[in-house]
């Protein structure tokens, strides 16, 4: 008796394991599964969404950084200025061109700043007016570019200074397509006095660092 109540309970336990795995047990039905995967993948969405919210955060986050870095750099670059301008240990020169920053403006257009100064004689007023010219190579032969042809003017005027201290002074220039710019000239010319004349590298102009000096 006892042996046949095993095999019963045995027999009952098969049938009721069969019919679980058939589907018509406790185990859950299509909708709640459907349920079920559907909320996980709204969760893979919503996490998904605050990944991205993270990195466009973090991306903004590094360009302000960025930005704060350039801007340190310059006043950096400016305070420099300022300390051989008018230091103490300073060495005072006369009219001198003391730095030039190109900027592309597309399609062979460049926008020039010429920092000019002067600080041999503080309490005169240096005035004249600055041109360009660059050198550069085209069709395989080197080639001058006076301001008339940057200025694309047959009578083109040079552009008005007039300082104590130190001026920044504007102006933009053209350049043909096939030529190939190497080195800049900055021309100073003064009613009384000699013409000054500095030259810079192409790929130092372009590559200066901005600065925010003030007429003065």
């Amino acid at each position: 008796m006892a042996l046949m109540a095993v095999l019963a309970a045995c027999l009952l336990f098969g049938v009721w394991g069969a019919w679980t795995v058939a589907g018509g047990g406790p185990a859950r039905d299509d909708g709640a599964m459907r349920g079920e995967i559907e909320g996980l993948r709204q969760q893979v969405a919503t996490l998904s969404r605050s990944d991205q919210v993270s990195r466009e955060a973090n991306g903004d986050l590094q360009l302000t950084l960025a930005e704060r870095d350039e801007e340190i750099s310059a006043l950096r670059a400016d305070v420099a200025f300022y300390e051989r301008l008018v230091g103490s240990t300073s060495q005072r020169r006369g009219l001198t061109v003391h730095g030039l920053r190109l900027q592309s403006q597309g399609e062979g257009a460049w926008h020039f700043t010429a920092t000019l100064t002067q600080t041999l004689n503080r309490a005169a007023v240096s005035s004249g007016t600055l041109t360009v010219e660059v050198e550069g190579s085209r069709n395989d032969s080197l080639e001058r570019l006076a301001w008339n042809d940057l200025r694309q003017s047959e009578d083109a005027p040079g552009v008005e200074y007039s300082f104590k201290y130190f001026q920044q002074v504007d102006g933009d220039l053209m350049l043909p397509a096939d030529f190939k710019p190497l080195r800049v000239i900055v021309r100073l010319a003064q009613p009384r006095g000699p013409v000054v004349e500095e030259s810079f590298t192409w790929a130092d102009a372009t590559a200066a660092t901005p600065r925010s000096a003030p007429d003065a």
